[in-house]
């Protein structure tokens, strides 16, 4: 088996990096806080030429075939680059309708699968295990929402969403989703198609957090590096050492397990992945925002647009908590 990324998959991680850092993503999440999504959607039907939305799609259904792994990496780069939108809920869409035609019923998928994978639409998703709620509908053409379980599990097209309720990250927002609308699918089949978009948000979600973790670190040591205390720089500091150690332990010991997850997307692997991946992206948000000091929260530092990520992200498809029992049920 093997664990570390091909070369092929590597120059792919590394044309997305070039890519968002070319798009000026502090300035598309700050639109994006404001509600002006036209430079997050710019940035979106970029994505989706470089193949981001095709990758959790088989090829059957016009997406890259199913590559979980590939999504690992390119959710890490979107989590370094704090890319705005419902990036995870597409991703978790696209598995709930192509895993719905594999299982025949086709006709979800064909009406939205085409758009989304081509960056013309967005589309968030509200599952129970999402806590009910949908991330950012104000900036998406469609809102699916699962309801029920087992055989009375429904799958339908929301009319509309109730007040907006902005999270710890401005960027974020999340709604209700209005009762009724359109009815797309019903019983057995929804309840599994479900199962496979929380494991797929998960997986996504994840790697986020990873490449959060990473660019917090990273943007922290450069600027212990440079800020001076004492007339000396305070990365000196043995206590600024350890705290900066013990962040990076936290996201190496994380990013393994998100890719061993990729591989087999298991339930199990899933909850430890989510649990140490969200872990290490809060341990370097409260690293970064204590070395850098109260500046680091400021809208002055490009830094506040990752620091409040971190939370969100780690609660998101599955608290610690709830991660950690299910890893103990599958353990068990």
């Amino acid at each position: 088996m093997r664990f570390l990324p091909t070369p092929e998959q590597r120059d792919f991680a590394r044309s997305l990096d070039a890519l968002l850092t070319a798009s000026d993503t502090p300035s598309a999440i700050r639109s994006w806080a404001a509600g002006d999504h036209g430079p997050g959607r710019a940035l979106w039907a970029r994505l989706a030429g470089a193949g981001v939305l095709a990758l959790a799609a088989p090829e059957a259904q016009d997406g890259a075939g199913r590559l979980p792994v590939e999504l690992a990496l390119a959710y890490r780069e979107l989590g370094r680059h704090a890319v705005p939108g419902p990036l995870v809920e597409t991703a978790a869409a696209t598995a709930l309708l192509s895993h719905l035609a594999d299982t025949g019923a086709p006709d979800p998928a064909k009406r939205l699968l085409p758009a989304l994978l081509a960056g013309e639409s967005v589309v968030t998703l509200a599952v129970p295990e999402g806590g009910g709620y949908a991330l950012d509908p104000d900036a998406a053409d469609a809102v699916l929402v699962v309801t029920g379980e087992a055989a009375g599990t429904e799958l339908r097209l929301a009319p509309a969403h109730g007040p907006l309720h902005t999270s710890l990250d401005p960027a974020r927002r999340l709604a209700v989703p209005a009762p009724g609308g359109e009815l797309l699918a019903a019983g057995p089949a929804v309840a599994e198609a479900a199962g496979c978009a929380v494991r797929w948000a998960r997986l996504a979600t994840s790697a986020q957090s990873v490449g959060l973790a990473e660019e917090l670190l990273r943007r922290t040591v450069a600027y212990v590096k440079q800020r001076t205390q004492f007339g000396v720089e305070i990365g000196s500091f043995q206590a600024v050492k350890h705290r900066l150690a013990d962040t990076l332990l936290a996201v190496e010991f994380a990013r393994p397990l998100v890719y061993g997850a990729a591989l087999t997307l298991a339930p199990g692997d899933l909850a430890a992945a989510k649990t140490a991946a969200g872990e290490a992206a809060y341990t370097a948000a409260r690293t970064a925002l204590q070395l850098h000091g109260a500046v680091g929260y400021t809208e002055e530092l490009p830094l506040s647009l990752w620091l409040r990520k971190a939370r969100p992200l780690r609660d998101t498809w599955g608290t610690p908590a709830q991660c950690r029992a299910e890893l103990l049920t599958a353990c068990s």
